[in-house]
């Protein structure tokens, strides 16, 4: 099965770094360059995981986890922050607000490819046979 991703950052760079690196490993996957568009597309094609920075316009990354995890048709949608701020109290935010995992930049895209497979693949078995 075809796992899809929705990137969400203002940086240009970084969504084609992270959709590059995706592509390769055989994701679909489709970007969005802030928050309120993040909530748009969401909600238009729910992805398996929504990797998101924090500082966006309009609506930044903590308050479009808070709106995802708040409502019912995307509230199990997992999400990945990627972020510049690394401060311990940053971290607690995001996973606070709703984050399954937190990631700073500069990031290795190898271990963002292995925190979203452990993260669909951890979904995959939770609803497969027991």
């Amino acid at each position: 099965m075809i796992r899809r991703v929705l990137v969400v950052d203002d940086d240009a760079v970084i969504r084609r770094l992270i959709r590059v690196n995706f592509e390769l490993e055989g994701f679909d996957v489709a970007e969005v360059a802030d928050g309120a568009a993040c909530l748009d597309a969401v909600r238009a094609a729910p992805p398996d995981v929504v990797i998101l920075d924090v500082a966006m316009p309009q609506l930044d990354g903590l308050a479009v986890t808070t709106q995802l995890r708040s409502h019912p048709v995307t509230a199990g949608v997992k999400i990945v922050i990627v972020s510049a701020r690394a401060q311990q109290a940053d971290v607690r935010r995001g996973v606070e607000a709703g984050a399954d995992a937190y990631l700073t930049k500069p990031f290795d895209p190898d271990v963002l490819i292995k925190t979203v497979r452990s993260l669909v693949e951890t979904d995959t078995d939770a609803v497969g046979p027991a």
